[in-house]
């Protein structure tokens, strides 16, 4: 298997030396920099079953992240995330607004349109957000982080069958308070946030206004003016109020304003033998996909994005249940250009307007039956609706025929149920199911062709069993299967009657999952480790081909075969001595398609079909792995905080495309490999940070001085490639620094 070659030895050797109880720093009971007792890991309590259990005892592959672990790596947004659990890739779509391609166990679909439903769900206050535009969020007023690996369909539902990223913001206090923070850093890239709380009736209404701005020239430099191009200017702002008329009740509502503007960029990649390089100045072929990216030649392109949302959340304990409400509702409007040829001429230009709204309602209870039998029961609801229209301009003059207008509805509701029983003093047996019934429909048109309404609809039955096992109050074995899927539909870019009319259908996952969870020396050390097998049948994946309309070309889902996934996670948290902390994570994963077949028309007509079983899955990197430490250094004025943090992300294919291939004598394609102009190189990534913490009166102030990706790791954020055509891609954030300023009162 493919790794690093000084990363591996350098991890394992790191969580080693940690299971090994590190003597005799974690040995020490006084030796710490104050002269007290060693102190044991805080007690993490996570919500991953809709229950609050200690990180320990969750019978669950799930990584919790603090806010004082974002805090101490200058975390700006989601991305930041990647790497630091195991088998976790975050990359940012600039396709779309604040867009967010997610994969966990190497389950993703990296696609901006509101037709396709995620792989990952990303749950925001307990509010599942419907696409991937929007969820590339901020990362300041956050109260917890949850990375859930594996389908989590029997709690979380439909679209949850990569995995959950369960993100609790902060509730208002009840107290006059806040904090403020100011931060600059490279390409004149500078953000201001601010958090302001009250009490509005004593004892019964508080209430939290929140506004962050951030903002930046963009890392990329255009080839002809030499100007910074790529820019972008974010803005979140809003109120939450809680309501808490008597001690068994409260309603938290959230309203809330999501503004971005941004400049789609585009790196041309295409190369010899493809069309649109014959239209462009040489030195725009052929380029490398690494340095190379950083300068574009592409024609000015804007976006536009806003999202108003609200969120009401309502808790009411009774004497047996405790029942709660999420209500969620969200809608964005969007307006975005975009130069796909990335060259100075004008090849392929769109104009995409699009709206989209989406309304959810989750109720549930929760109770004991017995003082060993406990569960959730509920019921969900989820509606949405978009409508797209694109423009579309090739070579220099608008092209009518290929101007799209689409409508799509969908609708998905669900009971579902989960237990813990348990079944003797050290054995518990958990589980549950869901029923979902998903309706979706699609109105098209291209250019004067309308086609007819499309319908889809379908149910699916997702159980999940757990048996763990506690030979003593440190350690937990379990052990555990379930069934997670991703709802069918249709795709929203098909140009053709059939590719239109026609739905694509649901994929299914199998999952097996053991692990052991220990927390050792006297909770000094806490060591997690999950194994797991994963069965994937009617895989959906977006596939490119040629048509006789419209753009020439079209970008559709088809279920395409099944594919097999296993592998190994590792999570190590460990406290060396009083100022000294050290987390790591280590993920190994095994990926493999299997009849993997698709066919698309030649130039006389004919189906020639194409083989992609061997192709290497999308977003799926062999090896990851993240080492993580942390230093305090008391000091009269106050304590010097240093964070240091690597993250090795292998190697990985964004898409599925035509690289090497092999063809019969009947013309049908063996597909070797993706097009290497799509694979993302291994990735070293150091970031680094130094906070100073002192006091202010009665109130706290801290500067932090922060480095990220101080390796100047360079190379690909997404690509994509139309084989014979053209091809485009963006770069990852480079080498970027700063420092920030901070005010708690």
């Amino acid at each position: 298997m493919a790794c690093a070659p000084a990363f591996r030895p350098t991890l394992l050797a790191a969580a080693a030396l940690a299971a090994l109880g590190a003597p005799p720093a974690l040995a020490q009971a006084p030796g710490s920099a104050t002269g007290t007792q060693l102190e044991a890991l805080e007690e993490i309590i996570v919500t991953a079953r809709r229950r609050s259990e200690t990180l320990q005892e969750t019978p669950l592959a799930v990584t919790a992240i603090t806010p004082t672990q974002l805090e101490s790596k200058a975390t700006l947004n989601i991305g930041d995330l990647m790497g630091s659990a195991p088998n976790v890739l975050i990359t940012q779509q600039n396709s779309g607004a604040a867009a967010a391609n997610v994969s966990i166990r190497g389950l993703s679909f990296a696609d901006v349109e509101k037709s396709f439903d995620p792989t990952v769900a990303i749950v925001v206050d307990g509010v599942f957000i419907g696409t991937s535009t929007g969820a590339f969020l901020d990362f300041f007023d956050i109260d917890s982080i949850e990375v859930l690996r594996g389908p989590q369909g029997t709690l979380f539902g439909r679209n949850t069958i990569g995995g959950v990223i369960n993100i609790r913001r902060s509730r208002p206090t009840g107290e006059n308070g806040g904090k403020l923070e100011f931060s600059y850093g490279k390409y004149n890239t500078w953000a201001t946030r601010a958090i302001l709380n009250t009490s509005l009736i004593q004892d019964k209404l508080a209430a939290k206004f929140f506004y962050f701005h951030n903002e930046s020239d963009g890392y990329y430099r255009q080839g002809i003016t030499g100007k910074r191009v790529g820019g972008n200017n974010n803005e979140n702002f809003g109120a939450s109020f809680l309501l808490t008329p008597t001690e068994n009740f409260e309603a938290l509502l959230t309203l809330e304003k999501q503004v971005q503007d941004f400049e789609p960029v585009n790196s041309n990649i295409s190369k010899t033998g493809e069309v649109f390089c014959a239209f462009v100045p040489a030195n725009q072929c052929n380029r490398n996909t690494r340095s190379d990216l950083y300068t574009v030649f592409n024609s000015p392109a804007h976006s536009n994005y806003k999202s108003p949302a609200a969120t009401l959340e309502m808790n009411l304990d009774t004497d047996g249940i405790d029942f709660t409400s999420v209500t969620g509702y969200r809608t964005s409007d969007e307006a975005q250009t975009q130069d796909f040829d990335a060259s100075s001429a004008d090849l392929y230009y769109t104009n995409r307007i699009q709206d989209y709204w989406q309304f959810s309602q989750e109720l549930r209870g929760a109770g004991n039956l017995t003082d060993s039998f406990d569960y959730v029961i509920g019921g969900f609801y989820y509606e949405s609706k978009f409508d797209l229209f694109q423009a579309t301009r090739l070579f220099g003059a608008v092209n009518a025929a290929a101007d799209q207008y689409n409508t799509g509805r969908a609708k998905s509701y669900a009971v579902f149920g989960d237990f813990n029983w348990k079944l003797a003093d050290q054995w518990r047996l958990s589980g549950g199911a869901r029923w979902t019934h998903d309706e979706k429909q699609q109105v098209n048109r291209v250019g004067p062709a309308q086609y007819p309404n499309a319908k889809y609809s379908g149910s699916k039955f997702t159980p999940k069993v757990v048996l763990d096992y506690r030979p003593d109050d440190d350690n937990m074995l379990y052990a555990s299967w379930s069934r997670g899927y991703r709802s069918g539909g249709f795709s929203s870019r098909g140009q053709t009657l059939v590719s239109s009319t026609t739905p694509f259908g649901p994929e299914t996952v199998d999952s097996y999952e053991a692990g052991i969870k220990s927390a050792l020396l006297e909770n000094r050390l806490q060591v997690n480790l999950a194994g797991y097998v994963s069965d994937y049948s009617d895989l959906q994946q977006n596939t490119t081909i040629p048509t006789t309309i419209g753009t020439g070309n079209e970008t559709i889902v088809t279920n395409v075969g099944s594919a097999k996934i296993k592998g190994i996670e590792l999570d190590v948290t460990a406290r060396i001595s009083y100022a000294f902390k050290v987390t790591a994570s280590l993920g190994i994963q095994d990926s493999k398609f299997s009849g993997f077949i698709t066919s698309a028309p030649n130039a006389a007509g004919r189906l020639v079909r194409f083989d992609y079983s061997d192709v290497k899955m999308i977003y799926s990197p062999d090896l990851t792995g993240s080492l993580t430490a942390e230093y305090t250094v008391p000091l009269d004025a106050g304590d010097l905080v240093f964070s240091g943090s690597y993250r090795y992300i292998g190697d990985y294919d964004q898409q599925i495309s035509l690289g090497a291939t092999q063809v019969d004598a009947a013309g049908n394609v063996k597909v070797l490999s993706n097009d290497p102009r799509v694979r993302s190189d291994k990735q070293n990534l150091f970031d680094a940070s130094a906070t100073f913490n002192f006091d202010v009166g009665d109130n706290k102030g801290k500067v932090t001085l922060y480095g990220r990706n101080l390796f100047d790791d360079r190379g690909p954020n997404a690509a994509f490639t139309v084989a014979g055509l053209w091809s485009f891609s963006s770069g990852r954030e480079p080498r970027t620094y700063g420092i920030s300023l901070g005010y708690e009162f």
